[in-house]
């Protein structure tokens, strides 16, 4: 069984969380196929009455569809006090429910961190969750949350690299978004400067082209003025 990997610790190591292993623990059961609950909402091809042997073999695998945020632009979000996260979905061709569902988040800096307030091990029939990155960060100085760009990361026991199956929760890593710490504010009156403002003034000055420009704007204006100087006289 697939397994995710989280972050823990600052030289890099990792730590496994099985996201079946999860739910058993908080259940005090072991979790198996036939355990698996049937009879979650799906959307079109959905059988209330399904069995593991009446999924048709050629069936679709079943798809999460996500309701916010949206998939067609990256949404961007603060890494704030009082800023949370919510990721929504609905289930479409689940005939089978998962017995527990891992969501994490994959940063183009090559961590992964989990999502949610419960490792990112949530509930099989869950649609939506809920994640404080300002708590994470707080909760892990070793290891915080870059302000990047990341991948979020939905699967079921199977794994991230799970085979879609008819009627089984495919792997679904379409939703992608970035965190960012917001600068505090310096008011002008306690010595803002802006860092990038006196560079390009600099940069102006000793460049050959921008006094050529100066010379020639300064020629026409002069030789201007004094043509309209000899039409009033």
């Amino acid at each position: 069984m697939a397994s995710t990997s989280t972050a823990s610790s600052a030289s890099g190591a990792a730590t496994t969380v099985s996201p079946t292993s999860a739910a058993s623990a908080a259940t005090g059961t072991t979790a198996s196929t036939s355990s698996q609950a049937f009879g979650i909402t799906g959307g079109p091809g959905f059988n209330p009455n399904a069995t593991h042997t009446s999924i048709a073999p050629n069936g679709d695998p079943g798809e999460i569809v996500y309701t916010q945020p949206p998939l067609q632009s990256t949404s961007f979000y603060k890494i704030a006090q009082g800023e949370y996260i919510t990721f929504g979905w609905n289930f479409t061709n689940v005939a089978v429910t998962p017995t527990a569902i891992t969501v994490s988040a994959a940063c183009e800096n090559g961590n992964t961190y989990p999502v949610g307030p419960s490792d990112g091990i949530i509930a099989g029939n869950a649609q939506s969750v809920v994640w404080y990155p300002y708590g994470y960060q707080s909760a892990n100085p070793s290891l915080p949350l870059a302000q990047a760009e990341y991948t979020l990361l939905v699967f079921a026991q199977g794994g991230p690299s799970a085979i879609p199956s008819p009627g089984y929760l495919a792997p679904n890593s379409q939703l992608r978004f970035a965190l960012y710490t917001p600068q505090p504010y310096t008011p002008l009156a306690s010595g803002w400067q802006c860092a990038g403002c006196g560079g390009a003034l600099e940069q102006f000055k000793a460049h050959p082209a921008s006094i050529a420009l100066l010379t020639t704007l300064l020629v026409i204006f002069l030789s201007g003025f004094t043509t309209l100087r000899r039409v009033w006289d």
